[in-house]
């Protein structure tokens, strides 16, 4: 499986290395011939367009903050944007193959600061005696456990682990914040928490 992820990542970008170089070498060969030729704008337009839709593809597999994520505290919203960046630092790490220690650097430091952000959140619940503070520390915990289950894969198998990973925390982000993290915001404002 390891090799599996890791080919297909170097057949994709081998893929378009070829892609490119053929179009230049085509532009060239067109202009050589004749620029006024139709094929041959049609094939620089097609050298333009690559970058663009290569970026677009890529960029679906990022996550960006959207004003609908907000839970009104600003402390909460702020760690909670740098969780999504890191997330998506991880996610540059699995696409682009940086190597192991790259990759392990981004998964240590997106897991230690959810933990912090854990940690201050689990505080302000428990200061303020948010009713729900259990059930929302037990969510709390068993993200962690999944990250660690995932760490403990990552040793076997650090292609398919880190992609599992980059996935299962995007996903479990954004329905925390947009579930658990938006009951207890209400509460929190009227507690006086900015």
């Amino acid at each position: 499986m390891k090799l599996n992820a890791c080919l297909n990542k170097r057949m994709c970008m081998f893929g378009l290395s070829v892609l490119i170089m053929s179009l230049i070498i085509a532009v060239i060969l067109g202009l050589l011939a004749g620029p006024n030729s139709p094929l041959t704008w049609f094939l620089i337009a097609a050298l333009l367009i690559i970058p663009y839709v290569h970026r677009r593809l890529s960029a679906r597999h990022y996550v960006e903050w959207k004003d609908e994520y907000s839970v009104g505290i600003d402390s909460i919203d702020r760690q909670h944007k740098k969780l999504l960046n890191l997330i998506n630092q991880l996610q540059t790490a699995v696409d682009y193959s940086t190597g192991e220690e790259f990759e392990r650097d981004a998964l240590d430091e997106l897991v230690d600061y959810t933990k912090t952000h854990f940690s201050y959140e689990e505080g302000l619940l428990e200061q303020n005696s948010y009713p729900d503070f259990e059930p929302h520390k037990e969510q709390h915990k068993q993200m962690i456990k999944h990250v660690e289950e995932v760490l403990a894969e990552y040793e076997k198998d650090h292609d398919t682990a880190m992609s599992n990973a980059v996935e299962y925390l995007k996903s479990w982000l954004i329905n925390h914040i947009n579930g658990t993290d938006k009951q207890y915001s209400s509460f929190l404002i009227e507690k006086g928490v900015k």
